[in-house]
């Protein structure tokens, strides 16, 4: 594996790496060879065994900067399975390597990392190059939940996948010996001054950059709320110069140390010489704190946090930390004096453990499983529990009892969108499980309901319909032959209707040029990937944890088409098991035919809209419509009627027409 990072040069933060490669993973590192972090300029010095190429940047900015390409050539074209972009999907380094692979033609899939958790709207090309990069990416890895999120509604097809910054817990450890007074303990390397009869004082320690958003202020005047207080500061930035003369106007100059910028090997003796940590971020408009290293570095070094909610840092330091309302100097004060005098035992405990979760050996193995997902790599360890059934109910009972029968004694689990008692009863005669969501939210989302409360956790799904059936041994076929092809993500049986018609399973993905190539009669041309239609449809288990759930923006129809197509942009394939039968009705739970039309084509609206653009809508639209008026003069009889619904309802547009019958 090729890991691109600018960041590496920092020697601790290669610990992934090393952790990987202790675990059987050839890893190259391909790093800037001088870069600034907080404030101090690092290179890399490797140790031994350690694969390392320092390459000269160009660019200060993270976003902004690009590598010297040819040892960047050089090292794409040694063969490797697989290329960790860690850099942002934005950033011109990201489009750089992404060039280069292309060059080279490297056809290894890449993943890619992001921080970014404000869904920024970037100028042009930026914007392009970010759409660009994710839509193509095998992998992403977040530091956290917000910008996972944001990777996945700006493109990615799959689930980002959140993974913490690691932290060495053998350099970050807490000190030797820590005398501990019963009303307020401070490190024995610590200044031990009194500020009254019977208070040691409290240091607490700041490490960052010296930029407002990073609310050193606000730290100072929570310092000033209580005389224990005082604080070690380190750090470099443009607040740097103004700080003295903060301190004096705050009268602090004789309770914070101004230490400067720290290179990171004496980052660990820095934290055993404090008390406290203080994370004091201030969200901005452009800025919103993206994780907060320090908080678990301090953490694993023994040490409680106090931090604000800015951004990411709730989620890393909540229920192993103090988190208090960003800005608010008096709740920071109350807390740092609270972190310290009664709460210092409880707090670094789970400091402690929460640092665990983050040990880079923890952090090496949540890597593993996103290259391995990436590769489409079977867990080598894994053992498959037989397929888990869900069911999405909409009333019709006996209907639904028709397909639970034949399957009552395999895992089943049905959601019912109609929360009927009948369903419930009926479940609880054939012993299936019964999940009432409590709203109806289209199959989409009870389906994600039924996957977030799974009976068999990492088993294949089958996905059935209620006015489908099919029978146990024909499940079994159909997980057999998803096995027998590492590719696969979804297989589908034979199906028939009720007058034992055959229907059509397998279609092309829709497109613009698909809708063309219709409009004027030639869809019988139509190449590329397929999938298979959703009735009776099993999802592997590891296409389901890289892809995803089901998006329920598409209310009914089409979202088996929108996750098979994220599918097989991660490289998934989609086939028909023809010995395998299964009877579908088809519409059965549903009446209204208009409104069932509606559905249909709006879903098939919101697909060209997420898939394709506007501008790819637009021409869909133009083809259906076109296609459409053209039928309905040549079709006599209800077939021309039919075409003219269709003409008039794509002429209007197929979500503005949902949105009236949903209204009325």
């Amino acid at each position: 594996m090729l890991r691109i990072s600018h960041s590496a040069g920092v020697d601790a933060w290669r610990g992934r790496e090393r952790a990987l490669a202790a675990r059987g993973v050839v890893v190259e590192v391909v790093c800037a060879a001088h870069w600034v972090e907080g404030g101090v300029e690092v290179t890399p010095h490797p140790l031994p065994g350690e694969q390392v190429t320092s390459v000269r940047t160009w660019g200060t900015h993270p976003a902004l900067f690009v590598y010297d390409p040819r040892p960047l050539l050089r090292a794409l074209r040694r063969g490797w399975d697989l290329v960790d972009i860690h850099e942002e999907p934005f950033a011109l380094a990201t489009a750089e390597v992404r060039l280069l692979r292309a060059l080279s033609r490297v056809r290894s899939p890449f993943v890619l990392y992001t921080a970014q958790n404000i869904a920024k709207r970037y100028p042009v090309p930026f914007r392009w190059l970010e759409r660009s990069a994710l839509r193509a990416a095998a992998g992403v890895s977040a530091c956290n939940t917000a910008a996972a999120r944001i990777a996945e509604r700006k493109g990615f097809p799959g689930r980002a996948r959140v993974i913490p910054l690691g932290v060495d817990l053998d350099e970050f450890s807490p000190a030797s010996s820590s005398p501990a007074p019963s009303d307020g303990p401070s490190p024995s390397n610590a200044p031990q001054t009194e500020s009254g009869p019977g208070s040691p004082a409290i240091t607490v320690g700041y490490v960052g950059r010296l930029v407002p958003e990073k609310g050193v202020l606000v730290l100072l005047d929570a310092v000033a709320g209580d005389p224990r207080l005082r604080a070690r500061i380190a750090g470099d930035g443009p607040l740097g110069p103004l700080l003295p003369s903060e301190l004096t106007r705050r009268g602090l100059s004789d309770r914070v140390e101004l230490i400067g910028g720290l290179p990171p090997g004496a980052v660990p003796d820095f934290y055993r010489g404090i008390d406290v940590l203080a994370v004091p971020s201030l969200t901005t408009p452009t800025w919103v704190e993206q994780f907060g290293r320090v908080a678990i570095e301090a953490m694993a070094s023994g040490v409680p946090v106090v931090s604000s909610d800015s951004g990411a840092l709730p989620d890393v330091v909540g229920g192993a930390g103090i988190v208090v309302r960003e800005a608010d100097a008096a709740a920071l004060c109350t807390a740092l004096v609270e972190a310290v005098t009664t709460r210092r035992d409880e707090l670094s405990a789970l400091g402690s453990a929460r640092a665990a979760e983050c040990s880079w050996e923890s952090v090496a193995d949540d890597y593993l499983a996103l290259y391995r997902s990436a590769l489409h790599e079977d867990d080598p360890t894994a053992t498959w529990p037989e397929v888990e059934i869900i069911v999405v109910a909409y009333g019709a009972p006996e209907l639904l009892r028709a397909a639970l029968e034949p399957v009552a004694s395999l895992p089943v689990t049905v959601v019912d969108n109609s929360s009927l008692p009948e369903i419930a009863a009926l479940c609880a005669e054939l012993g299936v499980r019964y999940l009432d969501p409590g709203r109806n939210g289209g199959f989409a989302a009870g389906v994600n309901h039924g996957l977030a409360h799974r009976q068999r956790p990492g088993a294949d799904v089958l996905l059935l319909n209620p006015d489908a059936r099919i029978e146990p041994d024909g499940v079994a076929a159909l997980q057999a032959a998803l096995r027998a092809d590492t590719r696969l993500a979804s297989v589908a049986p034979a199906q028939t209707d009720a007058a034992g018609h055959r229907a059509r399973v397998v279609w092309p993905f829709p497109s613009p040029a698909h809708a063309v190539l219709e409009a004027v009669g030639l869809g019988r041309l139509q190449r590329g990937p397929t999938y298979a239609i959703g009735a009776v449809l099993l999802l592997r288990a590891e296409a389901l944890q890289q892809v995803g759930g089901l998006d329920e923006a598409f209310f009914l129809y089409a979202e088996e088409t929108d996750w098979a197509y994220r599918a097989s942009r991660l490289g998934w394939r989609h086939t028909l098991v023809p010995g395998v039968e299964a009877l579908h009705e088809g519409a059965a739970t549903s009446s209204d035919a208009r409104r069932r039309e509606a559905h249909f084509h709006a879903s098939q609206e919101r697909y060209f809209r997420k898939h394709f653009g506007s501008a790819g809508w637009q021409v869909a639209r133009v083809a259906v419509w076109a296609g459409a008026m053209v039928r309905s003069f040549m079709l006599p009889g209800q077939a021309g009627a039919a075409a003219r619904r269709r003409a008039a309802l794509y002429r209007l547009g197929p979500l503005r027409v949902e949105r009236r019958l949903s209204d009325s």
